[in-house]
């Protein structure tokens, strides 16, 4: 029989895991009988009751595999465990805190059988705060930049192939983007949108430091943007510097007009001051990247495997 698992990442999903496997095992038991499964849940540290709700779920289903952490890696670290652990024909993400829709997963099966080997579930409507469906835009306008094919509202519930679950565990790297590094692959790929839904057990663990650091990590590990807008700033400040003196000498000269006091020096300085606190920002965040990746430090630790 061919074998889904399902990778579920878990961080402070207390009373949510539960739901999320029963009803993933109607959704296989209704619609996919001929397919075998397996769960990978992956607990990222949590400090609730989340390991031992999952620890009953394994005790109750020998196909029930939990990875535990030493401490909350985050979220990628966790899929990148889950994927590792996954044996299936058929590897399958989705999030455990009940907002992907368990009811895709046939339809998604189905798109593998005709012949996909990436279905992409991408969020076309979203159930959340304004405040999150505006900056999920600004996030996803700029990232479309460097990626166009990545859909608008962003993804995390993909189905792969064996084959392409393999390659994207050969891609030993820190600071991943996963959406980035799921579509770089190349394989043929099928989009399915849907409406993702208000979250209604528990609260969201995905603070704005988290935000900021994953926005981070898909912009400079997918786009060479960060350093052609160095480059274009620093064309258009010294292009605005040449006419700038070129206007100053051509009113002194021509007019009589005397250069500006100490204003007009100040603000110059300050622009340029900012432009290249920006640019070393910039370039700082590079120079991290590549000493984290020189450290050669594990993307996780796992305490234990049941």
């Amino acid at each position: 029989m061919t074998r889904i698992s399902f990778v579920i990442p878990v961080y402070r999903n207390q009373h949510a895991v539960t739901m999320t496997y029963q009803q993933i095992r109607q959704v296989l038991a209704s619609d996919l009988p001929a397919y075998d499964y397996e769960f990978v849940f992956v607990d990222d540290g949590s400090d609730d009751g989340s390991l031992d709700e999952l620890i009953a779920i394994r005790r109750s289903d020998e196909r029930v595999h939990v990875v535990s952490f030493t401490r909350n890696f985050g979220q990628m670290a966790a899929i990148l465990a889950g994927f590792k652990q996954a044996t299936g024909d058929l590897v399958l993400h989705l999030s455990a805190d009940l907002q992907d829709p368990v009811s895709l997963i046939p339809r998604m099966v189905k798109e593998v059988e005709v012949g996909s080997e990436v279905v992409v579930a991408h969020r076309e409507h979203r159930a959340d705060r304004l405040s999150s469906r505006v900056s999920s835009k600004i996030f996803y306008a700029i990232i479309r930049l460097s990626l166009p094919n990545i859909p608008p509202g962003g993804f995390d519930y993909v189905l792969m192939t064996r084959r392409v679950a393999d390659a994207f565990n050969n891609m030993e790297v820190r600071n991943r983007f996963f959406q980035g590094d799921v579509l770089w692959l190349g394989y043929r790929t099928s989009l399915i949108p849907y409406t993702r839904a208000k979250r209604t057990v528990g609260r969201s663990q995905y603070t704005f430091a988290k935000r900021l650091k994953n926005s981070l990590d898909a912009i400079l590990d997918s786009s060479y943007l960060p350093i052609r807008f160095i480059s274009l700033v620093g064309v258009v400040t010294t292009l605005s510097g040449f006419v700038y003196a070129a206007d100053i000498v051509y009113a002194r000269l021509m007019h009589h007009i005397p250069a500006g006091g100490l204003a007009p020096i100040m603000i110059l300085l300050l622009i340029i001051g900012g432009v290249l606190m920006l640019m070393l920002g910039i370039i700082g965040e590079y120079v991290w990247r590549i000493y984290d990746e020189v450290k050669g430090k594990p993307n996780y630790i796992v305490r234990q495997i049941y």
